[in-house]
């Protein structure tokens, strides 16, 4: 049942961050929840099977449909349709965890042997950004001992395209 909770919410989240309303999408999400706690009974309705299906989506429609955006409202009516308006709270739940997912940032260490330039942290948080799937915030070091390159550490992993690392390949090979 987790399972299906949390392709629901996948399913919602892909949606508001194809037009990148993400925040917005959990707003609206979090205000149908509330009104679904206050008033159980509203909930009770919209789950209950005695009540022809038409109904229950029009009842979502009357509700929120002038108020919240399509794709939530949709939503909804899919969920009733499934007969799993039950689970709606359970499905922000998981929409909110993805939405902190997709927010988390790292942090990534740098050591470069010269400074690096604001156009080269730019591409290096954005080429972090798609190994990570997360914000990269960098903190980046000078250290002269590597001779040229790069290091970076990132989430447990090193990443060493510095020159010495290379020359160091080099003599390990000539060596074999």
């Amino acid at each position: 049942m987790a399972e299906i909770i949390k392709e629901y919410a996948e399913a919602i989240f892909m949606l508001a961050a194809e037009c990148g309303k993400e925040k917005h999408t959990l707003s609206e999400l979090e205000r149908i929840d509330s009104v679904f706690k206050a008033t159980p009974e509203y909930l009770e309705l919209l789950s209950s099977p005695g009540i022809p299906q038409s109904e229950r989506l029009s009842a979502v429609e009357s509700a929120f449909g002038g108020s919240l955006s399509e794709r939530v409202v949709s939503f909804v009516q899919l969920l009733c349709e499934r007969r799993r308006v039950s689970d709606f709270s359970q499905c922000v739940d998981e929409y909110r965890k993805l939405l902190e997912q997709k927010e988390a940032t790292v942090t990534a260490t740098v050591t470069s042997a010269v400074e690096l330039t604001d156009s080269e942290r730019k591409a290096l948080k954005i080429k972090l950004y798609k190994i990570s799937g997360k914000n990269v915030s960098l903190d980046c070091r000078v250290d002269a001992d590597i001779l040229g390159g790069v290091v970076v550490e990132l989430e447990g992993r090193v990443m060493d395209g510095s020159l010495r690392h290379r020359l160091q390949e080099l003599k390990e090979v000539i060596n074999k």
